[in-house]
């Protein structure tokens, strides 16, 4: 254990931020499972603890492995990765329904032999912000046109985005709000940009009519956005409000101080309570004091993620670290905003906090790619250091 820990490398706070929110995770993920434990017969909730730890030490081991990659070689593994991402995206979405939620067997693919259950969309969103960073280091300085970007960079993120879109819009919508702000950022043309919203929200709203035209193609997902936003600005009842008003309760419930950690009444009535509503529960439990707590460690989180870009060695690798970070905070805030209805019910988990493999192995590979990258300025600085002190290394040696 000594030795692994001598050997982690990178931001010290980030590791620090990653650690507390996988630890602080635990009490709320094992009492919010209590609901989820009765109502599937056994009422053990131990089992959900222990899962949650085998997710989590996983995702801790990806992190740690990916930080010790040099970040150079993530860039020809996003080319490689597109093609994998747009076939495991194809057999997700013709896949034969294995659930009697249609609408979450069409996210899922079982992974054989080992019994996991794993989503391809949240690989798809840290793969195609990789490959996105790639692309815009490579036409830094250079005079593009859009006809010449079309084929390199808009058509792998219109296809990844075609393929998520039907089943999982929320997914898909902050994928596209990623890449728009990272081709911002890359310094891509704003005029271009402009034409891409533009196609955006046409193809977006042919989506809506030919759904709405052959519903048996998608059974209940246009319907299923549509009332989730009508019921948010409208305040009709439906089952998404229902969740929101139990969230709504649990927050007021909670007050500064909180009800203490595993008191949570809500947790009995929302479906969700130990994944998209675990914030709600978290407040509940642990009063507006946690509730900050946690959103000052994203916050922080945020605010590390910008200082390693900033002192990145290359271009790709400020615009890699922005683009597989800035996804991070940005669900996390959404998260939050659902639980306080300030957002429609979107489904999106707390990244490292909510129960969920597949969240955590894809936060924690993009928290790995930000510590490699921070690694290298770390190298780089320790080469510099050592050749501003070459007694040193000679008494040293000697």
């Amino acid at each position: 254990m000594k030795a692994v820990f001598n050997n982690i490398k990178g931001d010290k706070l980030i590791w620090a931020i990653a650690a507390l929110l996988a630890i602080f995770s635990f009490l709320p993920v094992y009492s919010a499972a209590s609901n989820l434990a009765y109502i599937s017969g056994d009422g053990d909730t131990f089992n959900y603890f222990i899962k949650h730890f085998v997710h989590l030490f996983l995702g801790f081991t990806i992190m740690y492995g990916v930080h010790k990659v040099p970040y150079r070689y993530f860039r020809g593994l996003s080319m490689i990765m597109i093609p994998v991402i747009l076939v495991l995206l194809l057999i997700t979405m013709f896949q034969s329904d294995v659930s009697e939620n249609v609408t979450n067997a069409k996210r899922w693919m079982s992974i054989p032999f080992v019994g996991f259950t794993f989503q391809p969309s949240t690989l798809a969103s840290v793969v195609l912000m990789v490959y996105v960073a790639r692309y815009l280091s490579k036409i830094k300085d250079k005079q593009v046109t859009f006809n010449e970007t079309i084929l390199p960079l808009w058509l792998p993120v219109f296809l990844i985005l075609a393929l998520i879109l039907p089943a999982n819009f929320s997914t898909a919508a902050i994928m596209f709000v990623m890449v728009m702000a990272l081709t911002f950022l890359g310094g891509y043309p704003i005029k271009y940009l402009s034409l891409i919203l533009l196609t955006g929200i046409v193809l977006f709203t042919i989506f809506i009519f030919v759904a709405r035209a052959f519903p048996e193609a998608m059974p209940n997902r246009v319907d299923t956005w549509m009332n989730r936003i009508e019921s948010f600005t409208n305040g009709e009842d439906s089952e998404a409000d229902y969740q929101i008003e139990k969230a709504k309760i649990a927050i007021a419930s909670g007050g500064i101080p909180g009800l203490g950690p595993g008191k949570s009444k809500q947790k009995n009535f929302l479906p969700q309570s130990s994944s998209d509503f675990i914030y709600a529960i978290i407040v509940e439990e642990y009063g507006l004091i946690g509730g900050l707590f946690l959103m000052i460690l994203y916050l922080s989180l945020l605010f590390r993620i910008v200082v390693v870009s900033h002192k990145a060695d290359t271009f790709f690798g400020k615009l890699l670290v922005i683009g597989v970070g800035l996804p991070i905070v940005f669900q996390a805030l959404i998260n939050m905003a659902v639980s306080v209805e300030l957002f429609p019910v979107t489904g999106q988990t707390l990244p490292l906090i909510s129960s969920g493999g597949t969240s955590i192995w894809m936060t924690c590979l993009a928290i790995g790619i930000i510590l490699s990258v921070s690694a290298k300025r770390q190298e780089i600085k320790e080469q510099k250091k050592n050749l501003d002190n070459p007694l040193e290394i000679l008494s040293e040696t000697i």
